[in-house]
């Protein structure tokens, strides 16, 4: 998949930060865009998870601990962004690009862009006041430990189709617990 190089620049190094605030107004289009991707990533599936039973893994999705009503307010925001981002670095490998469908995985990518850049204000917002310590800590830290064991598995399965199957169904599960951040946060304006 050949990517523009600014583009994907801005996906990662606009993405590598952490970003948070009660007060931050995320526009309605940032919810449509996670239902948007889910949809592009039904349309990504290639194969049948159950002819890759053999691959199957628990990659323990913190479901409870980002939905429960610890995250609220910034850190529901750190979590969003820290969600958003470790799935543009999965999908922006090289591996991902020869796994999918390349116009789809790209329409992805623009949605998580667009998602990611709606956050920056709130990053600039909260990153002076209480960011770094919420950024490190609890459902935030939770999140970077789950998406650290894919990249092991993918690796451990050689990139292969069925591995790749599985990140996509995680990452749609990923989406699902996005859009309950995402509506929590529009509740909370």
């Amino acid at each position: 998949m050949a990517l523009p190089l600014s583009l994907l620049t801005v996906l990662v190094v606009g993405s590598g930060g952490l970003s948070g605030s009660v007060g931050c107004v995320l526009p309605q289009k940032h919810i449509l865009l996670s239902g948007d991707n889910v949809e592009l990533l039904r349309q990504m599936q290639r194969i049948s998870t159950l002819s890759c039973l053999k691959d199957a893994r628990d990659f323990r999705f913190p479901r409870a601990m980002i939905e429960g009503s610890q995250v609220q307010g910034t850190q529901a925001i750190f979590v969003l962004q820290e969600m958003l981002h470790h799935i543009s670095v999965l999908l922006l490998t090289d591996h991902a690009s020869s796994a999918w469908n390349t116009t789809l995985l790209s329409q992805v990518l623009m949605g998580l862009y667009q998602q990611l850049e709606d956050l920056e204000p709130c990053l600039v917002h909260e990153m002076g006041e209480q960011g770094t310590a919420l950024a490190s800590e609890g459902p935030t830290g939770a999140v970077r430990r789950y998406f650290g064991g894919i990249f092991p598995y993918l690796k451990e399965k050689k990139y292969s189709d069925c591995a790749w199957e599985f990140v996509r169904v995680e990452i749609m599960r990923s989406f699902s617990s996005i859009i309950a951040l995402q509506e929590r946060l529009s509740n909370m304006d």
